[in-house]
């Protein structure tokens, strides 16, 4: 099992690089959830206003 963790010495490289593409990959993922969020708002804000300019 050790042996397999350490990947002939490149563990360190292989593993830092998984973990950097997961923290990427959730910090893209948390972006776009809050970009969707902030878009929503401003879209149902902006309905709101029409709404009430009739």
């Amino acid at each position: 099992m050790m042996e397999m963790l350490a990947m002939g010495k490149y563990g360190a490289y292989v593993w830092s690089s998984f973990g950097l593409m997961f923290i990427v990959m959730i910090a893209c993922v948390v972006q776009a959830r809050s970009r969707h969020r902030k878009m929503y708002q401003q879209i149902e804000s902006r309905l709101k206003a029409m709404d009430s300019a009739t």
